[in-house]
């Protein structure tokens, strides 16, 4: 595959080590001209993960990450620096910093854990989704605009309610032209787009985007479906949060919520 083809298959193109070129597919929904944070969201784990793959000694498993939106993610070259924060080898904290214009826009912080041998102990709530592929797409680009709406396959259990959805998500498309991205980054790009599959209020009405995400993980995912059993909550004073539990084709997996910030479009 050539660079060019290899590019208009993917949210992002590598330039150097640290720095990376958003494609139109990476474009956000409440602005065309910015990204949509869940390709983002993939991007930076997937440099947590280069970071951690870097080290001889590696044997430690990404288990809860969040992310923190500072200002514009704009539709523009970015660069993903990630350090230890807290070194060891049985626990460690990462942070990634985003920035686009020598600016901050994200800041990440991830906790990664032994791998360690719990098979005979595991459990808890089951409640699998029923498999995605007996069920109908739905033109999620209908309700959303952005190049990333646009490349996503978007699968309800059954028709979304205002505030509630169970829907399971996937992509044709690769996160960075020309790599190979692990099953924890190709799952977290897909996660953000819980807050758009069960809008409490039409976004030509109202704005209710997310300033955060955090994600707890219990296993890693499997299988290209990321599963979303997501229900939104907006207060009585310009706050929400949208609530999903996170399932893959195996099961329900972790846990994401994100705080919303809720006010009415100018004029609408």
């Amino acid at each position: 595959m050539n660079t060019a083809t290899a590019a208009t298959e993917s949210y992002y193109e590598r330039i150097d080590e640290h720095r990376y070129k958003p494609t139109p597919h990476a474009g956000g929904a409440w602005d065309t001209d910015e990204q949509h944070f869940s390709p983002l969201g993939g991007l930076v784990t997937h440099a947590i993960e280069r970071h951690l793959a870097a080290r001889p000694d590696h044997d430690l498993l990404l288990s809860r990450i969040s992310f923190d939106i500072l200002g514009r993610l704009a539709l523009d070259e970015c660069e993903i620096q990630v350090e230890t924060v807290r070194p060891g080898r049985t626990i460690e904290l990462l942070e990634a910093v985003v920035r686009i214009a020598d600016r901050p826009v994200v800041r990440a912080r991830a906790w990664c854990l032994a791998t360690v041998d719990t098979a005979a102990i595991a459990g808890g709530p089951d409640g699998r989704l029923p498999s995605p592929e007996g069920l109908d797409s739905w033109r999620m680009r209908d309700l959303w605009p952005g190049g990333f709406i646009a490349s996503v396959d978007v699968r309800p259990v059954m028709p979304p309610q205002p505030g509630r959805a169970t829907a399971w998500v996937t992509t044709p498309l690769g996160l960075v032209a020309g790599e190979e991205t692990g099953p924890v980054a190709s799952y977290v790009s897909l996660v953000d787009t819980a807050n758009g599959i069960a809008v409490r209020q039409p976004p030509t009405a109202w704005m209710f985007p997310n300033v955060d995400l955090t994600i707890h993980l219990h296993r890693r995912p499997e299988g290209r479906w990321t599963g979303l059993d997501t229900s939104v909550t907006f207060g009585p004073t310009g706050q929400g949060v949208t609530s999903t539990v996170l399932h893959d084709i195996a099961g329900p997996l972790g846990h994401a919520e994100q705080i919303l910030t809720v006010r009415p479009l100018p004029g609408a």
